[in-house]
């Protein structure tokens, strides 16, 4: 479903990422972990055309991204929750929902795919007339999420679900992309919380300094001690 294939991008004169390649498989949940500054974010910027690519490629269904304008990227199925989660806070929770499904693909089912969302996240639907700014971060993580599926997306990019939040909020949100996952949405989720994310995971990747390091089922990368010392403190 997505490729990429040794791509090199930075932001002026600095390179950041270097000769990065990974994929994620049809209905696949695939983790990229790494610290603070390896360029996670910059490669999910380079995923939704924010960050031009100065070599190698990157794919989806068989489309070259970087022939796409990033704002008709929605309309080949790839949705991006950036980090910080970018939901409109004077807006209330449902009209959030609503702008999920902004896109042609996405209209005409709205009124299914919403229903579909709030028996999803239950709380949504008990705050649907409540500001999303005066939810609780938590709530905001899934009102997030929410609002990316109602793009029914074949793609759901996810970009540090866990940042700011209390560690029994974090099992909360990781237990409802799991059950996104298991709808058979395919995910990519950069995370720094390698537990988390592995744990829903199939497949993860290891980047630093803008290389991939490691790679491998989560299964391996979880056993592997520079990831336990790196990432674990063990």
């Amino acid at each position: 479903m997505l490729e990429i294939k040794n791509i090199v991008t930075g932001y002026g004169d600095m390179r950041v990422l270097d000769g990065v390649s990974l994929a994620v498989g049809d209905g696949e949940t695939v983790a990229l972990v790494g610290s603070n500054g390896a360029g996670k974010t910059t490669l999910l910027r380079a995923i939704s055309g924010l960050a031009k690519l100065w070599s190698g490629s990157i794919t989806f269904d068989g489309t070259n991204v970087a022939t796409v304008a990033p704002h008709d990227l929605p309309q080949l199925g790839i949705a991006h929750i950036p980090q910080g989660r970018g939901i409109l806070g004077k807006l209330t929770v449902y009209e959030n929902l609503l702008l999920g499904a902004y896109c042609q693909r996405a209209r005409s089912q709205r009124d299914q795919k919403l229903a579909e969302v709030l028996e999803l996240f239950p709380i949504l639907n008990e705050r649907r007339d409540q500001r999303a700014g005066t939810l609780s971060g938590g709530q905001q993580q899934m009102l997030a999420i929410a609002r990316a599926l109602m793009l029914q997306p074949k793609l759901l990019i996810v970009d540090e679900p866990s940042l700011g939040l209390a560690p029994i909020v974090v099992g909360q949100v990781f237990t409802e992309l799991a059950k996104v996952s298991a709808q058979g949405v395919s995910i990519l989720i950069v995370e720094q919380n390698l537990s988390e994310a592995l744990g829903i995971s199939k497949r993860g990747y290891a980047l630093e300094t803008g290389k991939i390091v490691l790679e491998g089922t989560s299964e391996a990368l979880l056993a592997n001690p520079r990831i336990r010392e790196a990432y674990l403190g063990l």
